[in-house]
């Protein structure tokens, strides 16, 4: 069959294909790691010299092949060039170069690459066979300097090899071994097929299948480059259909007819390679952008445990701060209380006016120190609450009882609306039920500078509920602030202009307290200036 007798050729387009591929994805593994960088160099440079090294002897044009050759030297310059760099950067990330070794090694190489298509190193050609084949050359005396040069460059790789391998530890030993393994196979198939049987056998057909004996070491290195990497199924996945798809378009290169079919099929072979790395690219990006977010999302959950951890020692620092600072201001409040009553003698007008400043202010501190209480408890999970029956008419007649001085104190209306011969009884803790309706006439009062409070009581009807409304005609709600307004440290857009002295705790507690029994707490607003009206419903 034509492909047994193409097996040269099957056999160099397939290692090419796999050195293409195994380049591009060591280099896409790491873009700005300078040994999958140099690996892709080496890598390009051993296809260019494969394919040039293969054309050489496929060709029967004497002139042609006589300019193929000193091409073949040509790359191999650069091919043993790329050999040392890898050596001297692998397996960093980053090198600091000696100041002048990168040029000089260039330099170096770019005069001998030159020197090698003159006749200093190739003269003109002795001897051709039958089928127009080179069987002989004359050498110049430059082929001496190009031998030193190769000589150097790959003594020096395998130098560098050997003495990183034997310094190295852990994971970077392993990875030297692989590249010495690489290497032991790659250099025992060069002596072998290219020295021991041209030279004693007489057998010079393998030589055009350098391609071949150098993929050993491509396949180790880039395994040892990328070890962890290439083990992610959907890049080995892809890297595997690439080389297949590869190998199938090459060997229908094989049995193309004629030249029209052989430059047709082997344009395909090349976009199906160029689109494979492209495609491989993609899924590798794909991979890392997956990886990045699989590591960004498990160090936010690490972040946001950490930050649950320190909200609850917050919490707990608050919780006893607020009690240490509930004891003193008890006495402040108690003892100014007394004094005010006189229970320790007459005072004057002065001293009376300070002492009530005295008695005001502490009271307030004291409602804000509660409020703390009250969001540590409900945040440690400490709120305790004592469920019974409970009459919503008689706590709205104490709340209205104990604040209805405090509200014609500002000049307020105050009216209360209760039908009568309904049952307002709903199943509550009073206690905390109190503080949700004296925390809400508190808020009417406090941001409302002239008009009315209005507190009603009602059943709608088919809800099965108790409905508190308390209505004022005071700064009012924005749009979109209702939504806001329940959350802690949160205040109307114009409260501040009303009453300064605020923390935006009332209400957040206040919600949490309904929903705790499972009922409902919102607010409603015609818009900034036109009043607002809170709703409990139990």
């Amino acid at each position: 069959m034509e492909i047994f007798t193409n097996f040269d050729l099957l056999s160099v387009g397939i290692t090419v294909a796999g050195i293409l591929v195994l380049g591009f994805s060591v280099f896409f593994s790491d873009r700005k790691s300078v040994t999958n960088r140099a690996f892709l160099f080496f890598s390009l440079v051993t296809v260019l010299w494969s394919t040039i090294n293969y054309s050489y002897y496929q060709i029967r044009d004497p002139y042609i092949s006589f300019w193929l050759l000193r091409a073949v030297l040509f790359v191999a310059t650069w091919h043993a060039l790329s050999f040392f760099i890898l050596s001297y950067v692998f397996p960093n990330k980053s090198v600091i170069w000696p100041k002048y070794l990168l040029p000089t090694l260039f330099s170096t190489s770019l005069f001998v690459s030159i020197l090698t298509l003159t006749p200093l190193v190739f003269s003109n050609i002795l001897t051709v066979s039958e089928i127009g084949r080179i069987v002989k050359i004359q050498n110049g005396q430059g082929i001496v300097v190009f031998g030193i040069l190769i000589s150097l460059f790959i003594l020096g790789g395998l130098f560098n090899f050997i003495r990183k391998t034997i310094k190295a530890r852990g994971i970077e030993r392993k990875q030297n071994r692989l590249v010495l393994v690489g290497l032991i196979f790659t250099f025992a198939l060069i002596f072998t097929f290219n020295f021991i049987l041209p030279a004693f056998f007489d057998r010079p057909g393998f030589i055009p299948l350098g391609a071949l004996f150098v993929f050993p070491f491509v396949a180790f290195v880039s395994y040892a480059i990328i070890k962890h990497g290439l083990l992610n199924i959907k890049v080995v996945t892809t890297e595997i259909l690439t080389f297949i798809l590869s190998v199938v378009t090459f060997v229908e290169v094989l049995f193309s007819d004629d030249l029209a079919q052989i430059i047709f099929r082997s344009g395909v072979f090349v976009l199906v390679l160029i689109f494979g790395i492209l495609l491989i690219k993609s899924v590798r990006r794909e991979v890392e952008q997956r990886e990045k977010i699989e590591i960004l999302a498990e160090e936010l959950t690490i972040a946001n445990e950490r930050l649950k951890e320190l909200d609850k020692q917050k919490t707990e620092f608050l919780s006893i701060a607020s009690h240490q600072l509930r004891a003193p201001l008890t006495a402040i409040k108690g003892y100014s209380s007394l004094i005010l009553e006189h229970s320790f003698g007459d005072i004057g007008e002065k001293v009376r006016g300070a002492v009530d400043i005295i008695f005001q202010s502490s009271q307030k501190l004291v409602t804000v120190i509660e409020d703390f209480l009250n969001i540590t408890r409900i945040e440690l999970g400490k709120m305790k609450y004592e469920m019974g029956p409970t009459d919503m008419k008689a706590l709205v007649e104490t709340a209205v009882k104990e604040l209805g001085p405090q509200i014609e104190k500002r000049g307020l209306v105050l009216d209360v609306e209760i039908p009568a011969g309904l049952s307002f009884v709903v199943t509550a803790d009073s206690g905390k039920i109190a503080q949700v309706i004296g925390n809400l006439i508190d808020n009417a009062t406090k941001y409302t500078k002239e008009g009315s409070i209005t507190i009603a009581l009602s059943r709608p009807i088919g809800i099965g509920k108790v409905r508190l409304a308390i209505t004022d005609t005071g700064v009012g709600l924005t749009p979109g602030a209702h939504a806001k307004l329940f959350e802690k440290f949160i205040r109307a857009t114009d409260a501040g202009k009303i009453n300064i002295i605020g923390t935006g705790l009332g209400l957040y507690v206040a919600k949490q307290i309904v929903e705790a029994h499972n009922g409902k707490i919102w607010a409603e607003s015609p818009g900034p200036g036109k009043g607002s009206t809170f709703y409990v419903e139990l």
